[in-house]
């Protein structure tokens, strides 16, 4: 079916890639620090192809014919707040809020201030503070204190552009985990898990059958 068919909103046409893999989810390490941080089974990946070039002024109405589009409401997979197991779609958006996530950041190196900083040491042990509540967070070491709470001395190292890039969102998700998430001491795998799932996320998939572009779900 072509783009503007009936059927399909917007002009867009959008097909579900379940043959799109995501290794880095995948990988055996990956799984069991996701494991220890609470957060293995609740993180997903999908994949879907679209027909038109991406044009940033028109990202409302590309969210919007993208969550109406037929093959992306019976495919869509959601986290349940009351359940907590995946669900499908579903159900009409009658609403949506686009908010531009920019993937500029190509270097770990974004993260070499947390040394400079005096929140990590130079072994890579992250500094412990004083216990304190973020709400719902303990926070007990420098690092969640720079990335949650607002009023900290070290705040402003990372900043307001900083804190919207991709690369610093999936880090923080990473770091600050799930409900029952054990903390690592150290900084290292949280880096290497943030890079490998970045570098899956956001590399460039090429097509040897047709020009396709890609959008990824996470």
């Amino acid at each position: 079916m072509a783009a503007g068919e009936p059927g399909h909103s917007g002009g867009y046409y959008f097909r579900f890639l379940p043959q799109r893999p995501f290794p880095s989810l995948s990988a055996p390490e990956t799984t069991s620090r996701l494991r220890q941080w609470s957060m293995l089974g609740r993180m997903k990946a999908q994949a879907f192809g679209f027909d038109q070039t991406f044009q940033a002024y028109r990202k409302d109405e590309f969210v919007m014919a993208f969550f109406k589009d037929p093959d992306v409401t019976p495919n869509l997979q959601l986290l349940s707040d009351s359940t907590g197991q995946w669900i499908t779609l579903g159900t009409e958006v009658k609403k949506i809020e686009a908010i531009n996530i920019p993937c500029t950041q190509l270097s770990m190196s974004f993260f070499n201030r947390l040394y400079e900083e005096d929140i990590v040491r130079d072994s890579g042990h992250i500094v412990k503070c004083l216990d304190s509540f973020c709400d719902p967070f303990l926070i007990s070491d420098e690092l969640r204190k720079v990335l949650l709470v607002e009023d900290s001395e070290k705040y402003e190292i990372f900043s307001q552009p900083d804190r919207e890039e991709f690369l610093f969102c999936l880090f923080k998700h990473l770091c600050l985990g799930g409900s029952l998430c054990q903390y690592e001491d150290v900084l290292k795998p949280y880096l290497e898990t943030a890079k490998l799932i970045y570098k899956d996320l956001c590399s460039k998939t090429s097509s040897n059958q047709e020009n396709t572009n890609y959008l990824f779900c996470l």
